[in-house]
This record gives C-alpha cells, structure tokens and sequence, in this order.
C-alpha cells in the first residue's frame, strides 16, 4: 500500500514537466451586429490565452493590424493566418498602412481638384468666362435687332395742302421801316407709318416752312407724338405767318385791295425725325427723311384741299 502511494506521487510530479507544449490561439470579439449585452467589452479586447512561446501584446497588436488590413486585400488576410514569420506579418501591416494613406492621398487631391475646378482653375475663372460670354451674346443680339429694325423705315405720305389765309397789306417793322407785309394761314396733311413690327417710335420735326424765294411767309412744326408698332395715323401740321416784312422782296407778287390776283410758286420744306426705343435705351435706331415740294399757291383755290401727290421728293 505504501509503495502504490508512493508510486502514484512519483508519477503525479513525473508528468507535469513532460507536458506538450500547448497551441496558442485567440478568441475573436464577436460582431457588431450581434445583440449580445456584452458587445462593447467583447469588441475592444481580443487577448490570447497564455502562451509561454511570446508575450500577449505582440500577439495582439499582430491580431489588430491583420484584422485592418484584411479589409483592403484578401492575399493579405491569408498570409497573416498562416504560420508564416512575424516579419512577413510586419511587412503585410506596412503595405496595408501605405495603401491607406496613399488612398488619402489621392481623395484629398479629388477634393482640392472639386474646389478649385478642373485641371486647378479657380472657380472666379468660370464667373469671368459667364459674364463675358453674356456681353458677347447680348450684344450680337443687339446688332441683330438693330440690323432688323434698320430695314423697317417708317413711310411718310404726303397728302394735300389748303391755304385758308393770304393777305398783303402796308405796314412797318419793328424798327420803323415802311414795307409791304404779308399774313398767311394754311394747313398740311401727311401720312405717317410705322412698318416696325416689334418696335414703336417716337417723332418729332425741324420747324415747317412755307416760302417764297427764301422769304418764309409760314411755319410750324410736328407736335411730338408716339406711333405704336405696325400702325399709321394723319397728322396736320398748322402754317402761319402774320405781319411778315417783305423788303421789296414781294415785287413780283400781284395783289388787288390786299389780295392776290395771280398764282404764286412757293416751296414747302421740312425734316421728319423718327427715333425708335428697339430694346429700351439700350438700342436705338434713328430715322431721317427730309421732304421738300413745290407747290402753287392758286387765289382761285383758297379754302381747298389741294393734293400734293407727286409734288414732293424724299432723301
């Protein structure tokens, strides 16, 4: 009984030296997508059970930089499972930590690339480029609707005369001279057109003159109106003349008791302005015909109407 005892003791403290070695493995921290309770304590610590081959911390930073860099490249995930060398594991954690930052790299290149624009232009080039692209259509477009507004002249027609007044009488100027003076009143039509067809005009004229061998006998002028696109209206225009010196300049004329006895040629002269808002003030056309007739004043025909179709030239 004793030598059994004995036997057995012997064989207990025989047997713990003679041991195998035992193999080093880890224990993974489970997913996050687990609902474990434990999940947050799980997740930051992954420690080997003891090994005396090397020193647990070694063994965990191995196990944290193989679990980051198996997410960039398969080959590499394998390379760190195997019983390979611990310089191959170091040298696959490099490459893995030089992937990512040259990864870095070029994002924050992209980055800089998006602020300042393709190939580094700088965005105040593409502000600069809108707004002289703008200037060059606006103002091709402004030489389009000028050229167009060009073409579309408005049209004067010149439609009759009537003399309602002619009297020659003696008299005296302002200074005191002793003349023949003349007392006139007539009245003038014409036609205005406006062809344009997306734009109205405004019009105006140089004063009216009705004469006779240069000697005014009467004026007047246009009163300034508005003609609407593509449209036309009558426009009378008043001539008068009253107490006009003649400086025997009126010799020629033959009068009875104050009135004409014999017809008179006189010239009848004036200068229409048309001006036309195409795109506001920004573009304007401007129009000028100038319109001289001679016409024949009858004292047969006072008080009528008298036409004055092909009695006037246009430049």
């Amino acid at each position: 009984m004793s030598m059994h005892a004995k036997t057995d003791s012997s064989d207990g403290t025989s047997l713990a030296p003679s041991s195998p070695n035992r193999p080093v493995y880890f224990v993974q921290s489970p997913s996050r997508d687990s609902h474990d309770g434990e999940k947050t304590t799980n997740s930051f610590h992954s420690t080997p059970i003891l090994s005396p081959m090397g020193s647990p911390g070694r063994h965990s930073r191995d196990s944290s930089s193989t679990r980051y860099s198996g997410s960039l490249k398969p080959g590499s995930q394998k390379s760190t499972t195997s019983n390979g060398s611990r310089s191959g594991r170091h040298h696959n954690a490099r490459k893995g930590e030089k992937q990512w930052k040259e990864f870095d790299a070029i994002e924050e290149e992209g980055l800089l690339d998006d602020e300042y624009g393709h190939k580094g232009m700088p965005r105040r080039c593409y502000v600069l480029a809108f707004v002289v692209g703008f200037f060059v259509l606006f103002t091709l477009f402004s030489l389009i609707l000028w050229g167009a507004s060009r073409s579309q002249k408005p049209v004067v027609t010149m439609r009759s005369i009537t003399y309602n007044e002619f009297v020659i009488q003696s008299g005296s100027d302002f200074s005191g001279v002793a003349t023949d003076m003349i007392s006139m009143n007539s009245t003038i039509k014409l036609l205005f057109r406006n062809k344009g067809t997306f734009f109205g005009v405004h019009v105006t004229s140089s004063p009216v003159d009705l004469s006779f061998s240069e000697l005014v006998f009467a004026s007047g002028s246009i009163k300034k109106f508005y003609q609407s696109r593509n449209s036309q209206r009558i426009v009378t225009i008043p001539l008068k003349g009253k107490y006009i010196p003649l400086y025997g300049g009126g010799a020629s004329l033959s009068s009875k008791d104050g009135k004409l006895t014999a017809p008179v040629g006189l010239t009848l002269s004036f200068t229409i302005r048309v001006r036309a808002y195409v795109l506001g003030k920004l573009v304007k056309t401007k129009f000028y015909k100038r319109i001289q007739c001679q016409v024949l004043l009858d004292p047969k025909k006072m008080n009528k109407a008298l036409s004055l179709k092909n009695l006037c030239t246009f430049n």
